[in-house]
């Protein structure tokens, strides 16, 4: 795909690796559709984008976990640009816990329902919903697009993340899926497993924390967002790549 042009949507799109991946398609002359629950705070990046080359940039709100939000946002993108040639489910959020705490043969804690429904509701039910209406979208349309969903290293399995390591797997088996189901309509599939990026939340921890967590990593470092950003305009650039998961983590296997 030549992305001069093409209509680029990408939830989470506010900061982090959403801004990360916004800021890497504008130069390419992207169209792009920048979504975030929190509309107000995608101006910033939309700006940005217009001014570094973005054939367009806007920005939407939606909660990806609400159908209604998600109909209406492919909607309303489609009727704004007359097309759609990508998505990336980046939208994403942690609820951790432990699945069980105990001291003394005695449970002191354990992860809540409402922590779990609210991780697989977003990274989970949100890229499901997403998919599936920029399937439907890119059929009608006649779009050869792709699809690139986020995933994690998390997918393997992480202490302290049975939600959003359940959820990380989903969304890896759910691009292979959609690469079988949808190359018939020209339609391509992919996601991205990316181990610690050196993003605002992490960049918040301890420093004690932060060094301990890179010395686990081979390369001795974090991954930048924007390595994650390159990743994602190589998939959608070569047009014979479909139904991998390409793991960006510095040689660090959970």
């Amino acid at each position: 795909m030549d992305i001069k042009d093409k209509v680029i949507m990408i939830t989470g799109a506010a900061r982090g690796l959403g801004a990360a991946m916004a800021r890497a398609l504008a130069p390419r002359g992207a169209k792009l559709a920048l979504v975030d629950v929190d509309a107000s705070a995608l101006e910033g990046i939309v700006g940005e984008c217009r001014a570094a080359g973005a054939a367009e940039a806007r920005g939407y709100g939606a909660n990806v976990a609400k159908e209604d939000d998600v109909v209406k946002l492919f909607d309303d993108v489609v009727a704004d640009f007359n097309a759609l040639d990508g998505v990336v489910n980046n939208a994403g959020i942690l609820r951790d816990g432990l699945l069980v705490k105990g001291k003394d043969g005695e449970i002191t804690g354990k992860m809540s329902l409402a922590q779990w429904q609210a991780v697989i509701d977003v990274n989970l039910t949100g890229v499901f919903l997403c998919g599936r209406e920029a399937a439907e979208r890119m059929i009608k349309l006649g779009s050869k697009g792709v699809i690139i969903n986020i995933s994690s290293i998390s997918r393997a399995g992480n202490m302290g993340q049975t939600n959003y390591s359940a959820a990380k797997a989903g969304v890896a088996a759910m691009a292979v899926v959609w690469a079988k189901e949808l190359a018939r309509y020209g339609i391509r599939a992919n996601a991205i497993a990316p181990g610690f990026v050196n993003t605002e939340m992490v960049a918040s921890m301890k420093p004690e924390a932060l060094d301990k967590m890179k010395a686990m990593i081979p390369l001795r470092r974090m991954a930048e967002p924007q390595e994650i950003a390159h990743t994602v305009v190589y998939l959608l650039e070569n047009d014979y790549v479909s139904g991998r998961v390409v793991e960006v983590d510095g040689a660090l296997r959970l």
